[in-house]
């Protein structure tokens, strides 16, 4: 137990975490069961050892940090290390790649029941495992909350020491020039939106000059481990899988041809669209579909799903509209309906209709519409700033 101990408080010293994520402030933290979901690289290990650091002092030594990774857990099960960490004066228990322990959810829900005065927080992936009754007593007495990657706003605190708040989407509808006189007297933020569009969304970019290698493994690691290991896929399958990202994104902005990929990667329909479906759930595309409509209905649009991921995974050059419209879907679709219409760039969120089109492009004008205007940095009425999409949350 000391070694634990050990390695907790050399985490914490060594942390480098110069922005609090939103979402701290956001969850309950006096539930005894707490899960943090999220795709890899969005920076949920830091996340949970930035609130070990913030509520619990190290030499007390009751909130300990552990990793499924360690060998340690391959001899001795979790429920065990549990009973331990209670004899020894724990409180909270934060247990990171839970999803590494054969039946955690089972062994999660035993600690629930066995030791009513644990907290545990736990951290899994956004791929969802197969369904199971201890899945779903898990999912019953968890309170689960999904850490992201960083917004733009998050991208730029981070930049400038800023402390600049999130605004609801009717906020920014409403509201967007009161927002912006608030906003550009202490910061400019276009000046580094080029910045995240290419390296924001993932904080390892505080760590590494070599952010696109360091994606690259994510991206790998994503399909290798979050979608095969947790779905249960054979490996024998996992080039199929890679080369379905690459040909999406190579394809850009579009409606899938589904025979065409099955033909491509050498699999039936319904396994492409199984794959495009665990591709979602791993965050590395978004799903766009008609008003109404919902998979396991085609979707009318795929789109990588976020622009770091854009850069990283196409060998093209993709046109500045596409990069664009990516921006605007990833920063809009966490806490809104996305819907798209059959004009190019036009998008229905919840309800509203809201055109991503650049500076000075002629659209034509449609009643109750919204512009979100790209190469902008100010905008009046109905015409917002795009980048001001990126502090939603």
């Amino acid at each position: 137990m000391e070694k634990f101990f050990q390695s907790h408080a050399y985490m914490l010293s060594h942390l480098n975490a110069p922005v609090q994520r939103s979402l701290m402030e956001r969850i309950d933290w006096s539930h005894r069961m707490i899960g943090i979901r999220g795709p890899r690289g969005v920076g949920k290990t830091t996340f949970l050892l930035q609130y070990a650091r913030s509520h619990f002092d190290p030499q007390l030594q009751q909130c300990l940090y552990i990793s499924m990774n360690n060998f340690y857990f391959q001899g001795r099960g979790l429920v065990d290390f549990a009973e331990d960490f209670v004899h020894y004066g724990g409180r909270v228990l934060i247990v990171d790649q839970v999803f590494k322990q054969p039946n955690y959810a089972h062994d999660l829900v035993e600690c629930y029941n066995r030791f009513e005065r644990l907290h545990i927080i736990y951290a899994i992936s956004s791929v969802m495992p197969p369904e199971s009754e201890d899945q779903h007593e898990l999912d019953r007495i968890s309170d689960v909350y999904v850490l992201h990657g960083f917004s733009f706003r998050e991208f730029v605190n981070s930049q400038t020491g800023l402390n600049l708040r999130p605004f609801s989407l009717q906020e920014v509808l409403d509201n967007h020039e009161q927002i912006l006189k608030s906003i550009l007297p202490k910061v400019r933020p276009w000046n580094y939106f080029q910045d995240y569009l290419h390296h924001g969304y993932y904080p390892f970019f505080l760590e590494t000059h070599n952010f696109t290698e360091q994606l690259l493994k994510s991206i790998n690691m994503m399909i290798e481990v979050d979608i095969l290991f947790i779905k249960q896929i054979d490996l024998k399958y996992l080039a199929r899988i890679k080369k379905l990202l690459y040909l999406l994104g190579m394809e850009g902005i579009t409606a899938p041809n589904v025979t065409k990929l099955a033909n491509e990667i050498g699999t039936s329909r319904a396994t492409v669209m199984n794959y495009i479906k665990d591709l979602e759930e791993a965050r590395l595309i978004n799903l766009v579909y008609k008003k109404g409509e919902e998979f396991p209905k085609k979707p009318v649009q795929i789109m990588i799903h976020n622009t770091n991921l854009l850069y990283a995974i196409s060998s093209r050059t993709a046109e500045e509209q596409e990069v664009m419209e990516t921006f605007f879907t990833n920063s809009v679709w966490r806490h809104h309906t996305v819907a798209k219409s059959k004009r190019t760039g036009q998008y229905i969120i919840d309800g509203h209709i809201i055109n991503v089109c650049e500076k000075n492009r002629r659209v034509k004008q449609q009643e109750g519409a919204y512009y979100a205007r790209y190469n902008s940095e100010v905008g009046h009425d109905r015409d917002i700033p795009l980048w001001l999409f990126g502090f939603l949350y």
